[in-house]
């Protein structure tokens, strides 16, 4: 398998993504397709993916709800990524902190940081880039300043 995801043309852009290694990377970029216009957009993606929440609202009250359907490989893999991403991204490790701290239980943290890290690597593929610290947590650290 390895082999085989060395040899894609955006094999070197997934594992530029925090958290993403040679299977787990192979993982979600079979899950989500290579079709480079298979997403409109950054939203469609994380819409596929499941890590975008659904708003539920009805006169007074409003839930914010995890999406149920959706591809669940997918998003088990964007939830171990996001995961080891604590440890590999300090960007992400502090929007994690920042979601935690506003009292969000650990696996709605990690929703949200894989809804913030699925959307990306969209850019990423989309211009041909590399994964860049400093660009994909630029304007956390803008709010923080």
């Amino acid at each position: 398998m390895e082999a085989h995801f060395g040899r894609h043309p955006d094999a070197e852009i997934v594992l530029s993504q925090p958290g993403l290694g040679k299977v787990l990377g192979a993982r979600v970029l079979a899950e989500s397709g290579d079709d480079p216009h298979r997403y409109a957009d950054a939203r469609a993606r994380k819409n596929y993916a499941g890590t975008s929440p659904v708003t539920r609202a009805s006169g007074k009250k409003k839930a914010v709800l995890a999406r149920y359907v959706r591809n669940r490989h997918l998003a088990d893999a964007l939830h171990q990524q996001a995961f080891c991403a604590l440890t590999a991204s300090p960007g992400a490790r502090a929007y994690y902190d920042q979601v935690r701290a506003r009292g969000t239980s650990h696996h709605a943290a990690l929703r949200q940081l894989a809804n913030r890290l699925t959307g990306i690597p969209h850019g990423c593929l989309k211009t041909g880039t590399r994964y860049d610290e400093a660009t994909a947590w630029q304007h956390r650290i803008q709010e923080a300043a």
